[in-house]
């Protein structure tokens, strides 16, 4: 034993008079815990081996911080007997005098001393009762051997001795402090961090460069990580983490080809490392509690594997949420097997018998195994290990003699707590995506492949050929709409198919992960927490417990803040009333009117009234009462606001080379602060931006990208290079599922001083310079800004991240938010990238696009966007021009998306809430069928009054202001654009000047030898704003 051991006398005597006091009440109550014992005896061998400790030495642990070989503890309500060396001795005795006495009986050399010794605490046992020991007791050495001779010899009877084990797991161990569940989730954090960011790194490595290892060497290299602290101290466990007090709980575990043993009960073998199916676990041990980590990670997996782990996983998570405060332990199994059964009932053989066991000092408590027949009951402040997985699983396509069977295991450490489970371990990720591994490239290289290939699909032109109006083929747009009208009635078939498919009979609502829960709030667990100036049973508004206290009945009640709707008072002559409304059901209107209750029919107290001559007080507590109600609805606004941020993975810095890097750059959002400009570095697996002198900095890791956009300065005063994200991200105190990194394109400086050089040189000339000059330096910054796009892509290549340019030329004017900007689309997306708050929408995220408001004599249309999710709020892109109509239509054909239009705006929340409530019925009606119904309809009128301009020309030469949408035909608007006759028409002139005036521009256009004037004065009309 070292010198510098220091027992904390204060923890010892607060957990031993704990423990006591448990062991009273038990008795006074029925002795369900300690079962009658009257003493407890457990002694500790020779010393436990690293990292392993038996429940005698786990006892040790918690009562003193230490273990203490070759001693033994005598415990009954009244006294404390430690029979130990001389050496060690001499730490406990700082331990007298508590209310527990402590009695130290030193052993010597003297055989018969120590003899009499033992035969003292043996009359202590044979006076208390029954004794509680471990009946399989694994201590070892010759002070253990002699004791256990002595306790044999004593002839205590077999029905005098109870099972210590869960006396102990019971009043000791089982439920952890504070201070404990802090040691445990550091040693969690700790563990997660050489699994996610050493084991992986290594494992991939290996499998990538296809080297050979065994898995007793990668094993040893990992468990060589524990005497590195710069590794944790740059994971940042906690503040106060201490690598130095670190030890193995479970060395670490790596198995593979086809031999796994889930228990992790055998040591690594010699056999290499197989790129296949991995499983690893490890555990730290940190100040003596321990914690586990496993997970199973697959090398290129078929679909039968895939199926297999996404149950798995499943499971695992369904267990971790059924552990809660008060659950039986044999529940939590039963609810998975249940779950299995009724997924796939074939795998039941290859599931385990339990799903975890109890962990904290000792490595595994058996008394909290999570199996089918443990009656025990869950409480507040346990750890658990939760080990879930199949064995020997049958591979269906075996990829070689290795690959024919394999397992699947998924280990955490959990917390168990009132409401949802703690998992310390949750930065480890489980996810599928995540412990795929694919080493081939092949799919890399397709998906680039498929992106070119969409290009060219998309409408580049609207220009005609054609001379004249009379060379121009009457049914050329009429072919062409004939040919989009076919293309997309194919589309809705086939989406219409889709959805039947996707959401067949007996589809549950998609409304389900949004249904409003019955909450329970708590507002004091004892009385005496309840403040003391309830005392004077006066109204007391308890902010830290959001409470408020009302006297009734001469007794202060306690209403969280969650219970009360408002409060309000109304002053009467000399006295005020002071009335507070409760939520009651009944009561809402709207949205509110979905709040649930345990019992519906229960009776709710649904206001509560207090008069008082003290005006100024009452006006306090109302205020103060309808202060702390904005405060909570402010900070739950606040947290479900923040559900969608993550936190990202460290950013790997580049150390053997400079990073490639911009200049002056700045960044949007914009950080708080002064604008200054910074600078953009490309590391391993990220971007980092440093602001300013570099003080602050925003790591974007290329993980998090899904999408890469480079928009050049053309026509615009800035050049962009923008980010869009998986997961939003903070910057500064706002999240960003958006960032750009952007430089101004424009001079800076100008020169207006008349220097040498404006001598020399005057007016246009001047001009022609400076805009040579302005498009060369516009050029450059573009090629630079595209390089650099493109060393991001190429450094995110494995996150299949690749650079999209915007078509200009395809844009159209739209007010996606407050102010109208240029939408332009991409080869996967449709954005805007020039004015903040932006937009990028997927494509294959896209369901369906409704064009509202389209109807003759509408100078804008309002284009609606429906996505897959149909959980996510359409997208609404309003006040696009008319002109854009046809070249949106063409755009969205040529991207496959299907699209329909209408006259009216439609109620996208009331239609979005009939597709979740339930989609089955939805797609059995038709889908989204209905939205094409009314415009189909009005089509069909308007070709039946054409039909009859053609069939009945008398009718024309009597009223042509009769028929107007015959007027509007295809050709005659063709006419009327190209001869930009939108504002002629609206002064009222007639069809004779319209025909004149054409006539006049065919004849300029015949002179001038100009092929395609008339179409290009069409195209430019399209972009008029």
């Amino acid at each position: 034993m070292a010198d510098d051991i220091v027992i904390d006398s204060k923890l010892f005597h607060e957990r031993l008079n704990n423990f006591v006091t448990k062991w009273k009440a038990d008795k006074r109550s029925g002795d369900s815990i300690f079962n009658g014992a009257g003493a407890i005896a457990t002694v500790v061998g020779k010393a436990s081996d690293p990292g392993s400790y038996l429940k005698p030495a786990a006892f040790q642990l918690w009562l003193l911080g230490y273990e203490f070989p070759a001693t033994l503890f005598i415990l009954t309500p009244d006294v404390f007997q430690i029979v130990t060396t001389k050496k060690k001795a001499s730490y406990l005795e700082p331990l007298k005098g508590g209310k527990v006495p402590v009695e130290i009986l030193v052993r010597g050399k003297d055989a018969e001393e120590n003899k009499k010794q033992f035969q003292s605490c043996l009359d202590t046992l044979k006076k208390s009762g029954k004794v509680a020991v471990l009946k399989k007791d694994l201590s070892t050495g010759a002070f253990a051997e002699e004791w256990k001779t002595a306790f044999q010899a004593a002839d205590i009877k077999e029905e005098d001795q109870v099972e210590l084990g869960p006396i102990l797991s019971n009043a000791a161990l089982a439920i952890k402090d504070e201070k404990e569940l802090r040691i445990i989730r550091d040693a969690s954090r700790a563990s997660s961090a050489l699994m996610s960011s050493y084991f992986v790194e290594e494992m991939s490595d290996i499998l990538d460069s296809e080297k050979k290892i065994s898995h007793r060497a990668l094993s040893d290299k990992v468990a060589a990580k524990i005497d590195d602290p710069k590794f944790f101290a740059k994971e940042k466990v906690s503040k106060t983490f201490d690598a130095m007090q670190l030890d193995w709980c479970l060395t670490p575990i790596v198995q593979s080809g086809g031999t796994y043993d889930l228990k992790f009960a055998t040591d690594p073998d010699d056999n290499n490392l197989h790129a296949g199916v991995i499983i690893s676990a490890l555990g730290l041990r940190y100040q003596t509690y321990g914690c586990l980590v496993g997970r199973t990670y697959m090398v290129g997996p078929n679909k039968s594997q895939e199926s297999a782990y996404k149950l798995l996983l499943s499971i695992h998570d369904l267990v971790v949420k059924s552990i809660k405060d008060g659950v039986v332990a044999k529940d939590v199994y039963n609810k998975a097997l249940a779950f299995l059964k009724s997924k796939k009932p074939e795998l039941e053989k290859h599931f385990p018998k339990n799903l975890g066991y109890g962990i904290g000092t000792e490595n595994k408590d058996q008394s909290l195994l999570l199996s089918a027949k443990n009656n025990r009951v869950l409480k507040d402040g346990m750890t658990f290990v939760i080990s879930t997985g199949f064995t020997d699983l049958e591979n269906p396509s075996p990829q070689d003699k290795k690959s024919k069977t394999y397992s699947l295991s998924l280990v955490d450490t959990v917390r168990v707590s009132l409401n949802d489970c703690a998992v310390f371990t949750k930065d480890t990720t489980s996810e599928l995506d995540s412990i795929s591994f694919f080493f081939e490239g092949e799919e890399e290289e397709e998906k680039p492949k498929a992106k070119r290939d969409r290009a060219p699909a998309i409408a580049q032109t609207n220009l005609t050929k054609t001379r004249t109006r009379h060379e121009r083929p009457t049914n050329q747009d009429a072919q062409k709409e004939q040919q989009r009208r076919e293309h997309q009635k194919e589309l809705h078939q086939k989406k219409q198919a889709e959805g039947l498919d996707t959401y067949g009979e007996g589809a549950k609502s998609l409304n389900g992960t949004e249904a409003k829960k019955f909450k329970k709030f708590e507002s004091y667990k004892r009385d005496n927490q309840l403040p003391s100036s309830t005392a004077s049973l006066a109204i007391v508004v308890d902010k830290k417990n959001l409470t408020v206290l009302l006297p009734i009945m001469g007794r202060p009640v306690p209403f969280h803040i969650h219970t009360i709707k408002n409060a309000s008072h109304t002053t009467e002559n000399d006295f005020t009333s002071l009335r507070i409304n409760f939520l009651s059901p009944g009561q809402g209107v709207g949205r509110k009117d979905d709040q649930p209750f345990e019992d519906p029919n229960a009776h709710f107290i649904r206001s509560v009234t207090f008069r008082s001559h003290d005006i100024a007080r009452i006006d306090n507590i109302t205020k103060d009462i309808t202060e702390l109600k904005k405060d909570v609805v402010r900070r739950e606004q606040e947290k479900k606001q923040m559900e969608d941020v993550v936190e990202q993975d460290k950013l790997i810095p580049i150390k053997n080379r400079k990073p490639y890097m911009l200049d002056m750059i700045f960044m949007r959002p914009a950080l708080d602060g002064k604008r200054i400009p910074g600078t953009i570095e490309i590391h391993n697996n990220g971007l980092r931006y440093a602001h300013g002198s570099g003080n602050v900095k925003i790591d974007v890791l290329f993980s998090n990208v899904k999408h890469l956009f480079f928009q050049p300065s053309q026509h615009e005063l800035i050049v962009i290079i923008h980010v869009h994200l998986k997961n939003p991200i903070m910057i500064g105190k706002k999240k960003a599922k958006d960032v750009q990194f952007v430089r101004e394109a424009t001079e800076m400086q100008f020169d207006e001083t008349g220097n040498r050089k404006r001598r020399h040189k005057f007016g246009d000339e001047e001009e022609f310079e400076q805009e040579q000059e302005e498009r060369r330096r516009r050029a450059q910054l573009d090629k630079e800004f595209k390089n650099f796009a493109e060393k991001i892509a190429d450094a995110a290549r494995n996150e299949n991240v690749s650079v999209d340019v915007p078509y200009r030329e395809l844009g159209f004017n739209g007010v996606p938010s407050r102010s109208s900007v240029l939408i332009q689309p991409t080869t996967d997306c449709l954005v805007q990238l020039t004015e903040p708050p932006f937009t990028c929408l997927t494509l294959a995220e896209i369901e369906i696009v409704h064009l509202e408001r389209v109807q003759f004599g509408l100078r804008n249309f309002d284009l609606v966007v429906v996505f897959k999710d149909y959980q996510r709020s359409p997208t609404h892109i309003n006040t696009i021009p008319v002109e854009s109509l046809d070249p949106v239509k063409d755009w969205l054909d040529s991207v496959d998306i299907p699209f329909t239009e209408g006259p009216l705006n439609l109620n996208w929340a009331t239609i979005m809430k009939t597709v979740t409530s339930d989609p089955h019925q939805f797609f059995a009606d038709g889908g989204w069928s209905f939205l094409a119904t009314e415009s189909d309809d009005e089509e069909g009128d308007a070709e039946d009054e054409e039909s009859a301009y053609e069939a009945n020309d008398s009718e024309l030469a009597i009223s042509d202001e009769s028929s107007e949408e015959s007027d509007f035909d295809a050709n005659a608007s063709d006419e009327m654009s190209a001869e930009g006759s939108e504002d002629d028409f609206s002064e009222g002139e007639d069809w004779d000047v319209l025909e004149k005036k054409a006539a006049r521009k065919d004849r300029e256009a015949a002179e001038n030898g100009s092929e395609d004037e008339r179409p290009k004065t069409k195209a430019k009309g399209g972009r008029k704003r």
